[in-house]
């Protein structure tokens, strides 16, 4: 496999095949389990985790890298084989989230700064060594009337952009993540509003690149979608992908090798559907999927944290890549879900 930067970014969003976020941290992964009524214990994040990454055709066909956790990234399968082992096995690339999370920013109320910057280069190293050829941070910035200030846009892009330099020096390629939160407080937002502040976030984050000498080929971009608050939603799809559309051809250079969309609030089947509208453009990037609920989402409702149910976990994760794929190339139908 080529450990060249831009060869790594390319295959991370090429061919249809898109990233699984199984990048939870313990306690996101607790309050997923809380939905099934399982305790969240090492053994049962491993179970659950194993049976994603051994779904055989899944990761084959339709996954391109798996994001981890950093307990996940040194965890064993209960059979004591290196969960990197078998992603790399189903030739899929095993990557890292680096942050250590969004904090209140001092001074700025009801935005956030991500932390985790102390000692990444010395944790960069350890992650490569052990396998992680990307890594993810995720900046997030608040929408509301009054909301995103300046000083706080300005903060996560310069985070977001040492984080992408240490990574592309520890030849790890970087996920840049802005998200501009549909689900913050209070979600009623419309979709100008989202456009006008993904727009704005994107041209500082891109300034902020480029000061710090990131090359744009061996980075990967993963923005929000432009789609109007929780609690406001009125767009169609058709509206979200036109709207998204032009804002990144706005903002984002042709150098950057692909973008891969959080799905970020929306439900399973509208990740999906927007996903495939975007694809229905002719655009500059490959674009596909870096999904966490919207792949996991009936996958572990199916299993249902009992051994018995893995064939019935892993069919339902199967299905939502294969259907998240198909988006990536702009070819999904909604009757293609009902047949499954």
């Amino acid at each position: 496999m080529s450990e060249r930067l831009e060869d790594i970014a390319v295959q991370m969003v090429a061919g249809g095949r898109g990233l699984l976020a199984a990048d939870e941290s313990t306690s996101t992964i607790k309050k997923r389990f809380d939905t099934i009524n399982l305790e969240s214990t090492e053994s049962s994040r491993r179970d659950y985790r194993e049976m994603l990454f051994r779904s055989d055709e899944a990761m084959k066909k339709y996954i391109s890298g798996v994001i981890l956790f950093e307990e996940t990234l040194f965890q064993k399968a209960a059979d004591g084989t290196p969960f990197v082992d078998i992603i790399r096995a189903a030739g899929s690339i095993p990557g890292i989230k680096v942050d250590t999370g969004a904090k209140p920013m001092a001074k700025y109320p009801g935005e956030t700064i991500t932390e985790g910057l102390d000692g990444l280069g010395e944790r960069l190293a350890k992650y490569y060594d052990a396998g992680a050829r990307f890594a993810k941070w995720r900046g997030v910035i608040a929408i509301s009337s009054s909301l995103p200030t300046r000083g706080s846009v300005r903060a996560n892009a310069q985070a977001l952009a040492r984080y992408a330099a240490l990574c592309q020096e520890a030849k790890i390629v970087p996920i840049v993540e802005p998200e501009c939160l549909m689900d913050g407080k209070p979600g009623d937002h419309n979709i100008d509003r989202c456009a006008e502040v993904t727009e704005a976030t994107l041209r500082v984050v891109f300034e902020e690149l480029a000061d710090a000498r990131v090359s744009l080929e061996g980075m990967i971009l993963k923005p929000n979608m432009v789609i109007d608050g929780k609690n406001a939603r009125k767009a169609s799809v058709d509206e979200v992908a036109a709207r998204t559309v032009q804002v990144l051809k706005r903002t984002v250079p042709s150098a950057v090798p692909g973008i891969a969309f959080l799905s970020g609030g929306q439900t399973t089947e509208e990740a999906t559907a927007h996903l495939s509208a975007i694809n229905g453009f002719d655009l500059p990037w490959l674009v596909t999927f870096s999904y966490g609920r919207a792949l996991q989402d009936s996958a572990l409702k199916a299993w249902n944290g009992k051994p018995e149910n893995v064939a019935a976990g892993q069919r339902e994760f199967t299905h939502r890549a294969e259907m998240n794929s198909l988006a990536a190339k702009g070819s999904w139908k909604k009757d293609l879900e009902k047949a499954a």
